[in-house]
């Protein structure tokens, strides 16, 4: 610190504070408490754990301390001064409570307030009549506190602005959601500040693990670049993170995916009862519903003392979880990505990782849940849900080692939000088409944007673009003496309604017959069901009664066997640094350097791949063909992720049947992917490089899956986001098919008669770029064209080709006992050689 900094008043009351509180700021800290006091801008990079919120929030109180230095104590209704943006609503009240604790014992008479989907009418009302000094909001709240008609006063004393978590939001269309929001916050301040915006506003992002640093920064940072020099600021803290594979009694040479982690279920049961509190993180929220349930079975002495946490249980049970965790009144909780962010239970001593979590960021972003303090160790366990995914576990610690983490893309030219977030404005007051064009241009995501497609944007708002102008419901905004409003009081009270809508699969209510709401399900998984039938939520084995305008009623069930929601997207794939690093792994099984000990309980399976085929290197790709009574099977393994297998191989399919007219069935997991044939497979050492050119991708790729059909299914979400569909009013919503035809009906539409509509053009766009990993795809095919391609004949199927045969079956729907006992019948087989 400098002198100055160091005998300000604000800086010797909160230096004296944290000294009562038996603590001393680090030096990253201080850093941007005096960036703040000079109205500078930055992002500040701490480890999970290590002060990052004190950061900033102290800086906005020295700065408030500093401008009232003889009367910061009584300095009372002082209107909005921190506006504290969160990704979570579970971070929001731990958040909230930290702050007013800090407060408190200061003797400011600041107020905290948390506005998200949780917040009663009750609280909002009195945030709006009285704002409090500080924010705590998701960035779908704020964007309605930008529907209200004289939102611009309530940021005329905005001090700062901090994106927590900014690593989570980035690359979302929530990211873009926070860079539209601060650009129309900073457009308010510098008109009210004649055109400037020195030392008025200071805007700052806080993220733990991330690749793309500087990027980061540079996307959030955007809309104040004329404005601020800014700043990154590192906490030089090494954060120690030891990680604890369970390795299971007996390795299976033939391992397949899901099946040995819940048969390991009382191997975590010591752990539970050693630690203070244990999280057990779950990937997907049906899996934490049957591994909450096999602990209670496996160790009834834990009832009472464990819960669980996932996204689609009620608010209430979710916010009693997070209590009981403060107060050291559980001793587990079984969570999925609802507790993944920096909420600080410091009871949490230890974490249990279940299944590979797939990214090098996302496991040390969970292992920093435990030992929540700086200096603490945080300890997490790995365990394995099929024998493959040890030798994931010791690729991550090697990740760890070398620092491999992920970077996150930011989004660009999402047009659905920017729609969306026009009609924002249009319902709050309305909005000049330079202003706000100048102000979008000044984020990341829309600096690009042409003159053209503004104009299109434009029109579709007022008149439904140029395919939907005979319908006067796509007439939404009217235009009056150069200024763009909503008029319609029931078209403005049906956007309020979907303000901040991101789409996620449709979601039904659950409650009992008596009354009580227990939380909520996917659609598509509920309409399997029958009356009568049995599913698990929340811990509890319910039996479903009727389902009624868009609530599932049900009632308590004793029975013992119950179906477990599967809720979409619930298979996570393999990041590009961590597929990376685990290629490099396997260099080390390849020459039988088996140092980890995860490696090591893998030598009998490893010793059986290198007898039947081969154990590929990083610059090698093995493809392996076997004919066994099931057909003809190409193996391939990339080693690249799920999702980049899936359009390399449908891409690689194509690609065969160009050759010669043949039809495939396709599997894949991680590591790699499966073409089953009922005829040979001509692929071989003269065309199997050809396969994996990089030459005409685009075309193969449009050709070897259905992209058009991929493309209107991704356009029902942008249909919604830019509220083309209305999705209905609470009680009435449409169901997801009535929604998906609607959306049909409006993609044909638009391909017919305005083939170039830029909603059309975006849907195409998330195709190629998400779904289809278009870049990932590339770079993976290129380097594959300077790899060696080994290409074995093995006699019987092997422990690599297994479980993603297995995966296979798994998707052909045999129900579970089937499968299972399938999976069994062939691991038999292949042990006695057959």
């Amino acid at each position: 610190m400098n002198s100055e900094a160091e005998i300000s008043k604000g800086y010797r009351v909160i230096e004296q504070w944290l000294e009562t509180q038996g603590l001393a700021p680090f030096a990253f800290q201080q850093a941007v408490w005096q960036h703040i006091a000079q109205g500078h801008s930055g992002l500040v990079n701490a480890p999970t754990g290590c002060g990052k919120t004190y950061s900033v929030f102290l800086g906005a109180l020295i700065q408030f301390i500093n401008q009232y230095p003889d009367s910061y104590t009584s300095q009372k209704n002082n209107g909005l001064q921190l506006l504290w943006v969160t990704p979570l609503r579970a971070l929001a009240k731990d958040i909230g409570r930290a702050m007013e604790t800090a407060i408190a014992q200061l003797g400011l008479q600041w107020k905290v307030g948390i506005r998200n989907g949780d917040t009663t009418t009750g609280e909002r009302q009195k945030q709006k009549n009285h704002m409090p000094e500080v924010l705590i909001i998701t960035p779908e709240s704020l964007h309605l506190l930008l529907a209200q008609k004289q939102y611009p006063q309530t940021f005329a004393t905005l001090r700062i602005i901090a994106v927590d978590e900014w690593h989570e939001l980035l690359g979302s269309k929530r990211g873009v959601q926070t860079e539209l929001a601060i650009s129309r916050i900073v457009g308010c301040l510098v008109e009210q500040n004649g055109g400037a915006l020195d030392n008025v506003l200071s805007l700052w992002g806080i993220s733990a693990t991330i690749g793309n640093l500087q990027q980061a920064m540079d996307v959030l940072l955007y809309p104040v670049k004329a404005y601020t020099t800014p700043v990154i600021v590192k906490a030089n803290l090494h954060k120690q993170t030891e990680v604890f594979s369970i390795i299971p009694a007996e390795i299976e040479k033939y391992p397949w995916a899901g099946h040995l982690g819940i048969r390991m279920a009382a191997e975590i049961v010591p752990i539970i009862e050693q630690s203070t509190t244990t999280l057990v993180f779950i990937n997907t929220r049906g899996m934490s519903e049957t591994w909450y349930q096999t602990l209670l079975q496996v160790a009834p002495q834990l009832a009472g003392a464990i819960a669980l946490h996932h996204g689609s249980i009620e608010q209430e049970l979710r916010l009693w979880v997070e209590d009981a965790l403060h107060t050291e009144k559980l001793k587990a909780v079984i969570c999925t990505a609802s507790l993944d962010l920096g909420v600080d239970f410091r009871p949490v001593n230890t974490v249990i990782q279940v299944g590979s979590p797939k990214g090098v960021s996302r496991f040390l972003q969970r292992a920093g849940r435990s030992g929540h303090r700086p200096g603490d160790i945080s300890t997490i366990y790995f365990l394995p849900t099929h024998a493959l995914e040890l030798v994931e576990a010791a690729a991550l610690k090697q990740a760890i080692v070398q620092g491999e983490i992920e970077s996150r893309d930011p989004m660009l030219l999402c047009y659905d939000v920017l729609i969306q977030y026009l009609c924002t404005l249009a319902v709050g007051g309305g909005f000049k088409p330079d202003t706000i064009l100048a102000e979008i241009q000044n984020t990341h995501c829309y600096a690009d944007i042409n003159r053209a497609d503004w104009e299109e944007v434009l029109l579709h708002i007022t008149s439904g673009g140029r395919a939907l102008q005979q319908y006067d419901e796509y007439k939404k905004v009217e235009v009056e003496n150069g200024l763009y409003f909503i008029r319609s009081r029931r078209i403005a009270m049906r956007h309020r309604m979907h303000i901040g809508t991101i789409v996620s699969d449709a979601m039904l209510k659950v409650k009992f017959m008596t009354g009580g709401y227990i939380g909520v399900i996917e659609e598509y998984f509920i309409s399997r069901l029958e009356p009568g039938d049995v599913f698990t939520l929340a811990g509890r084995n319910v039996e479903l009664v009727a389902i009624k305008d868009m609530t599932v009623f049900v009632k308590k069930s004793n029975a013992k066997k119950s179906q477990v929601p599967s809720w979409m997207g619930g298979r996570m794939s393999l990041t590009a640094n961590l597929g990376r690093v685990l290629r490099q792994t396997f260099d080390a099984i390849a020459d039988n350097n088996l140092q980890e000990p995860e490696l090591k309980s893998l030598q009998p399976l490893f010793d059986l791949q290198r007898q039947l085929s081969h154990i590929p290197k990083h610059d090698e790709l093995l493809i392996e063909q076997i004919a066994d009574k099931d057909g003809y099977h190409l193996m391939v393994y990339p080693f690249e992720g799920r999702q980049v297998h899936e359009a390399m191989s449908a891409l690689m399919a194509q690609r065969i049947s160009r050759i010669i007219p043949i039809t495939f069935s396709i599997a894949m997991n991680d590591y790699g992917f499966e073409l089953l044939s009922d005829k040979p497979i001509p692929v071989d050492d003269t065309n199997a490089s050809e396969l994996f050119t990089t030459d005409n991708l685009l075309a193969d790729i449009q050709k070897s899956v259905n992209s058009v059909e991929m493309a209107s299914r991704k356009f029902r979400d942008i249909a919604v986001i830019g509220g083309l569909i209305f999705q209905g009013f609470p009680g009435e919503q449409k169901k997801a098919r009535h929604l998906q035809s609607s959306a049909s009906l409006l993609f044909k539409v638009f391909s017919e008669y305005d083939a170039n509509n830029i909603l059309l053009r975006q849907a195409y766009q998330e195709v190629f770029d998400q779904q289809m990993e278009e870049v990932r795809l590339r770079n993976a095919l290129q380097r594959i064209q300077q790899s060696r391609i080994i290409i074995r004949f093995p006699q019987q199927l092997t422990p690599l080709s297994f479980p993603i045969i297995a995966d296979g079956l798994n998707r052909n729907n045999l129900s579970s006992e089937k499968l299972e006992d399938r999976i069994k019948r062939m691991q038999e087989d292949l042990a006695k050689g057959k």
